[in-house]
């Protein structure tokens, strides 16, 4: 079966960076867009970046937008998310997924796959 596994995750310090990796299989990769995601606790979901299956349009949320970068190996079936300039409010759980609509969908339910999440803390 399709198979998202997020990693990367981990404690940094606030102004440190991160490189998230998502490695999908079972799946035709580039046949989709992938986005990244993330739940704080006791929050909603939250859309972070999207990027199209060929990685020519990329989306941001403006939370992020100049601080994460979206991109994708589609060689490698896998999906990154740069994360620089880290703060403790990006702390959270975030996951990868995979979309099959064009473009370069924000909405979560636009996703038909999802991974089960990384963990990524940034202390003050």
């Amino acid at each position: 079966q399709v198979q998202l596994v997020e990693s990367g995750g981990g404690l940094v310090q606030a102004g440190g960076s991160l490189r998230l990796s998502c490695a999908a299989s079972e799946l035709t990769f580039s046949n989709y867009a992938m986005a990244w995601f993330r739940q704080a606790p006791g929050k909603a979901r939250e859309f972070l970046a999207s990027i199209n299956w060929m990685g020519g349009s990329t989306i941001y949320a403006s939370s992020v937008k100049s601080r994460f970068t979206i991109s994708r190996d589609n060689a490698k079936n896998t999906v990154y998310l740069q994360m620089n300039s880290l703060k403790p409010e990006d702390t959270a759980v975030y996951s990868c997924a995979a979309s099959a609509v064009s473009g370069a969908p924000t909405s979560s339910s636009r996703y038909n796959y999802w991974g089960q999440g990384t963990q990524v803390t940034v202390s003050s």
